[in-house]
């Protein structure tokens, strides 16, 4: 484990500014830095930076934080990952601290498979550079395929040894469990003597989009016709075939930056890919192409590029795959190879221009792709063709977006010779059959969302209200819970003439403090969780720290409470994302009278709060006649008389909130 010491040194030294400068091109604005975000595709910056209070804001896609919550939002590194990143970043040296037997013991399972699975992406690596047996086996192989030494480092390409149980004993050796070694399915058990699943094999680590390592595939190289070409790691708790790209570690960035995914089918055909010099490339890794697969893609970029091999049957089994990216709502385009051709092989002869070349002028749409493989077996059979011509419909009504399908309706109709009026009549009833499901489900579930609503109409606008408030609270304390300002207070105080008067004196507090006196002298406590459990650590906060240093308050956050914090504290940074100042517009900022700001919150929050209580008390008066009402109505006079001195303190008149 990371020390505590060691993660407040890469919190102090960590700039924000200079970590997402990294990953996103940044302008300064103002005391800012603003830019586009890398979350979503746009023209205008919505991205803002403050270095002030070390955290950034996206206002398109609502995320925010840290700088270790951007490596977490933007590189999907787990925590101890991103402050591991930013002390490599800023030559800190990390402090490990020692774990009891107690702890070690409850340490997370999956945790320790993870850790299993590092120890063997090592060893296999080790074993194929440094031992007899791997350089002469192994080592032999990749280079016999054409990968450089810094390929197979970047990709820690591996060999498990001949030996039965050569792994197994190397792990347990090192203090690591047999349960952990057999539930990754490194080791498979047997009796009292568990062996290597992967003997004799070179291995691929496949590695989570964070780097984390998840599996492997082994590729045995001796003439067994017994034995399995490739053999991966079976399922478990942190392998799901389904769900992982082979390479999208190593291609994530240039995926990003390229604004497109090739995707192969075999792990040699990424790293051929990656030496060529394209690096945004993963594959699926021999299994059908699955929509978490895509969506993982979907993550990076809304483009993707299928490349097949040159294979006529291998080309008419991968296309069902299109479908399912259709369905998903990206662009496919797909692109085949020479006959006898696949990706790793046409890479490894084809300089780089030449690939890029090849790849932009052979990539066709999806539609013209189908049309012209498929073509080939309807020829001039009617019944054959109107069904290659249906099956392009299918296709067309997965598209989410309804100018697109129009677009390649035109484009079937032109490519095989048929009206348009037809093609477009087949597509109504594809998708008026999907749309009548759909509806139907939405139909129960606004059914069910107009009951709730009609219970509690005025429960909802209630909640609201007070919600806002109590947002407001909040940001009041974050912004300038610390300062010191000058307060009015209201005393009574007998005059000269013995009468009961009230006397205005003026007193200085910590905004804090103040706002935390007036709440318990209501005895009000706020009524969002969220809310009362940042104001609960907030108030503490300033208790026990002369100041307020955002980025060590925010560490010790819950993940779902910093995300709340992160979005008050740069709500006012929108004026610098529209740059109304450049346009002599200066809108005006709570600093010019924080104890004004504060005063009004205070007195708008008992209003509301007195206005509920008027409400509750004409709920209770009774309509019957003869019933003794006096009470209740001296009552609500009263409060009503409340709310009028709220009015004059305010300077406005008073609309009731319950209206």
């Amino acid at each position: 484990m990371i020390s505590k010491a060691t993660i407040d040194i890469v919190f102090e030294t960590a700039r924000v500014e200079e970590v997402i400068g990294d990953f996103v091109q940044l302008k300064r604005a103002g005391s800012n830095f603003k830019g586009l975000s890398p979350f979503s595709d746009e023209r205008s910056p919505s991205f803002m930076v403050s270095p002030a209070k070390g955290i950034w804001k996206d206002f398109s896609s609502g995320k925010g934080g840290n700088a270790v919550a951007f490596l977490m939002e933007h590189s999907h590194f787990t925590y101890p990952e991103a402050i591991r990143f930013l002390a490599k970043k800023y030559n800190i040296e990390i402090e490990e601290t020692e774990q009891t037997d107690e702890e070690k013991a409850n340490t997370d399972v999956r945790e320790s498979m993870y850790l299993v699975s590092e120890f063997a992406k090592d060893y296999f690596h080790n074993t194929l550079l440094h031992s007899e047996e791997g350089k002469a086996i192994g080592l032999s192989y990749f280079k016999e395929r054409g990968f450089t030494g810094e390929t197979i480092k970047k990709f820690s390409l591996g060999y498990s040894p001949e030996t039965w149980d050569a792994f197994t004993k190397e792990a347990l050796g090192k203090g690591y469990k047999l349960e952990f070694l057999e539930s990754t399915g490194l080791t498979i058990p047997k009796d009292d003597r568990p062996f290597d699943r992967f003997k004799g094999r070179v291995m691929f680590p496949i590695q989570s989009m964070s780097g984390r390592v998840l599996g492997f595939g082994g590729r045995i190289l001796a003439n067994d016709k017994k034995a399995a070409k490739y053999l991966n790691s079976p399922e478990s708790d942190i392998y799901h075939k389904s769900k992982v790209l082979y390479g999208i570690f190593q291609a994530k960035q240039s995926i990003a930056k390229q604004n497109n995914c090739f995707l192969v089918e075999g792990y040699t055909d990424v790293i051929q890919f990656n030496q060529a010099g394209i690096e945004n490339v993963v594959a699926s890794s021999g299994t059908a192409l699955t929509p978490d697969q895509i969506r993982l893609i979907n993550r990076l970029t809304k483009n993707i590029t299928v490349l097949f091999d040159g294979d006529a049957a291998g080309l008419r089994a991968s296309i069902r795959g299109i479908d399912l990216i259709l369905e998903e709502g990206m662009n496919v385009k797909v692109c085949a190879f020479p006959d006898g051709e696949d990706p790793d092989s046409f890479a490894k002869k084809t300089p780089y221009e030449e690939l890029v070349k090849y790849l932009d002028e052979n990539s066709k749409d999806f539609i013209q792709f189908k049309a012209s493989l498929l073509m080939k077996d309807a020829k001039n059979d009617p019944i054959k063709k109107a069904d290659l011509i249906r099956d392009m419909v299918v296709s067309i009504s997965k598209i989410p977006d309804r100018i697109q399908r129009e677009i390649y309706i035109q484009e079937c109709s032109r490519i095989m010779d048929i009206s348009e009026q037809v093609l477009v009549s087949t597509l109504a009833q594809l998708v008026q059959k999907d749309v009548a499901e759909v509806g139907k489900k939405q139909r129960q579930e606004q059914k069910a969302f107009e009951v709730v609503k009609n219970d509690t109409p005025a429960q909802v606008q209630k909640v609201d209200i007070l919600y806002g408030l109590e947002r407001k609270i909040i940001e009041i304390l974050l912004l300038y819970g610390n300062k010191t300002e000058e307060f009015e207070d209201v005393l009574l105080k007998a005059n000269e003439e013995g009468e009961i008067e009230n006397v205005i004196e003026k007193k200085q507090y910590k905004v804090f403090q103040r706002i935390y006196l007036s709440l318990q002298e209501d005895e009000v406590e706020l009524a969002n969780p969220l809310f009362r459990d940042i104001f609960s650590g907030l108030v503490n906060y300033y208790l026990q720290n002369e100041n307020f240093n955002i980025e060590q308050y925010l560490m010790h956050l819950h993940p779902e409470l910093a995300q709340e914090v992160t979005d008050i504290l740069m709500e006012d940074e929108r004026v610098t994302l529209h740059d109304w100042e450049g346009q002599n517009i200066f809108p005006k900022t709570k600093n010019d009278t924080i104890s004004q700001y504060v005063s009004e919150t205070i007195l708008t929050m008992r209003w509301y709060l007195v206005d509920r209580i008027i409400e509750e008390i004409k709920g209770s008066i009774s309509s019957e006649p003869g019933s003794d009402n006096i009470e209740p109505l001296s009552m609500a006079m009263d409060y009503s008389k409340l709310i009028n001195s709220f009015s004059k303190k305010l300077g406005r008149v008073m609309s009731r909130y319950s209206n």
